[in-house]
């Protein structure tokens, strides 16, 4: 998300006690003491002056994390055995509305559900926990589909084995999949609490050629995914990238022919850092971008400034071409701060400005269009729908520029929608166009940064209308309280004659199965099914939905007797 999101919320492990046997029922119950997110995300931030063209002062900080969670429930330390994470940016799409009305809800997988050495992380507690929410009325999961495990040791030598065990047992729970080709890097972004890079072999052919990563004006290189500048360069072992995201997702196909349409029933293509239709604008490794800086854009590799140079020369300014903006500030300036990007005279609003802003828009589009067309002749008449991840970058949007969206390549201002031709390239392939942030509320969000996830996902929601594509939303962090879900709700209806065609929930995690926090995703789960035309308060839904809670408690608990073994 995505990074669309605050730097620094992933939930990781603090500390464990060690676990004791209760006496009574003779279960294992471990506690955990866990920072977890506090239901209104609020951050205190101060802006300091702005010098044109130099790097700000450090920007605000993100939000302190606070409280713990102690004595977490079984399934929870059954799932804690291992590395978790939250990270913000994987979505969902559809995968079978229910009936004409309601939303079904998808839940993450862990990004590390398989392992390096091709197996299913934590195996019994994996079994327990799908159980578990097939019995709270979930839809189906998401998992990720990495390229650097599947593919990793040479090219066109594909070991399916971890997935094919996670599906089989999907399937045999009653869950449906959507199936993320995942062809960027895990690490490096919030809540990437586990490395796995690129294939080696890819890797080894950037050391050779580093222009074949993202590059900024300052030289440095970003490996979370190839650039689109090389899009068609056989530069990977005599294959082009396109080629090698083809070839992929064809033995995807071939492998789970018999699953495609019935277990299967959607495949989310990456298109980019985080699995998102982006440049990598604002990277969180190493401290480089922090929330809610600008970013920066990603168009210094040779191969992009050779396509700049010829539209440049086309457009009959040769002089243009040379360079991407010079005068765009670094990471973490805000947009007054730049000569480009400030209210009034920026460069974004001059003839150079909209020049170099759509062709860096038309890039990614070209790069999305390139990927669906393959995608679209490799899975057509499989039953499946396609989708395609689209980042919520909520800050600064409330100014004139909207300056992390452009360099992320939106070209979103005050006077031209960015998203209405995102969603008429996906409407042309007749995919999903998911959206994060769909959890978030304006107030939420620091307004020194005019951030406004609402208002952003309506403008999202109105170009999705128009150009008739399906929209599907899912939570960038990890929320579990009432008010989130209301919102979440509230963000699934805004369509006047549907709803959003499928919500994918972040992410199945020890925090979920805690007493509390489940038995408030299982009412929030029924009332996302029952759609927006039943009008039931919380309180009855939530005494509906004990029962449900009651029926999954023993399976949980399984989940931990599984980890003792």
């Amino acid at each position: 998300m995505s990074l669309n999101q605050i730097g620094g919320l992933s939930a990781a492990p603090i500390a464990t006690d060690s676990g004791h046997t209760d006496p009574t029922t003779g279960v294992v119950s471990a506690s955990a003491v866990w920072r977890s997110p506090p239901a209104n995300i609020r951050v205190s931030m101060s802006k300091q002056g702005a010098e044109i063209d130099r790097l700000s002062p450090s920007p605000p900080m993100s939000p302190v994390r606070g409280g713990i969670r102690a004595d977490l429930s079984v399934a929870c330390q059954a799932l804690m055995d291992g590395p978790m994470e939250v990270r913000e940016h994987r979505s969902g799409g559809v995968g079978g509305k229910i009936g004409n009305k309601g939303v079904p809800v998808y839940v993450m997988m862990p990004l590390d559900s398989v392992t390096m050495t091709n197996g299913v992380n934590r195996r019994k507690a994996m079994n327990a926990s799908l159980q578990a929410l097939k019995s709270a009325g979930v839809e189906g999961i998401m998992m990720d589909v990495w390229w650097g495990l599947v593919e990793r040791d040479a090219p066109g030598e594909y070991n399916w084995g971890g997935y094919s065990e996670l599906l089989e047992m999907a399937k045999k729970h009653g869950l449906k999949v959507q199936a993320v080709m995942s062809f960027h890097q895990c690490g490096g972004n919030v809540g990437d609490s586990c490395t796995i890079p690129l294939p080696k072999w890819v890797l080894e052919e950037i050391n050779n050629d580093p222009d074949l990563a993202y590059t900024d004006q300052w030289g440095r290189r970003n490996n979370e995914y190839l650039s689109l500048g090389c899009d068609t360069i056989p530069c990977l072992k005599g294959r082009t990238p396109i080629q090698c995201y083809s070839d992929y997702m064809r033995s995807f196909r071939d492998k789970f022919s018999h699953l495609l349409g019935d277990t299967i029933v959607e495949i989310q293509v990456g298109m980019g850092p985080a699995g998102e239709l982006r440049y990598p604008s604002y990277p969180e490794k190493d401290g480089i971008w922090r929330f809610p800086g600008i970013g920066a854009f990603q168009c210094y590799d040779k191969y992009m400034l050779s396509s700049l140079k010829a539209a440049a020369e086309s457009y009959g300014k040769p002089e243009w071409g040379s360079t991407g903006p010079t005068d765009a500030g670094e990471y973490n300036n805000w947009p007054e701060d730049t000569n480009f990007f400030k209210r009034e005279g920026g460069g974004w609003n001059s003839e150079y400005g909209d020049f170099f802003l759509s062709w860096y828009s038309q890039m990614l589009l070209d790069h999305g269009e390139r990927i669906l067309s393959s995608a679209t002749s490799i899975f057509e008449n499989r039953g499946i729908k396609l989708s395609v991840k689209v980042a919520g970058i909520h800050w600064h949007y409330g100014t004139r520029s909207h300056a992390p969206e452009l360099t992320a390549g939106y070209y979103n201002t005050r006077f031209r929608d960015g998203y209405l031709p995102i969603a008429r390239m996906l409407a042309r392939h007749g995919a999903v166009f998911n959206f994060t942030c769909i959890e978030m509320r304006d107030h939420e969000q620091p307004q020194e940064a005019q951030c406004a996830p609402e208002k952003l996902v309506q403008q999202v929601t109105l170009a999705t209308r128009e150009a008739q594509v399906p929209l599907a939303g899912e939570n960038a962090l990890p929320r579990y309280d009432e008010y989130a879900h209301e919102q979440i709700l509230k963000a699934a209806s805004l369509s006047e004659n549907d709803e959003m065609c499928a919500f994918t929930y972040l992410r199945m995690n020890p925090e979920l199965f805690q007493a509390e926090n489940w038995r408030k995703f299982v009412a929030f789960v029924k009332k996302m099914k029952e759609g927006k035309d039943v009008h039931k308060c919380w309180e009855q839904v939530e005494r509906e939905a004990e029962h449900f809670v009651q029926v999954s408690e023993p399976l949980v608990q399984e989940a931990a007797v599984a980890l003792m073994h």
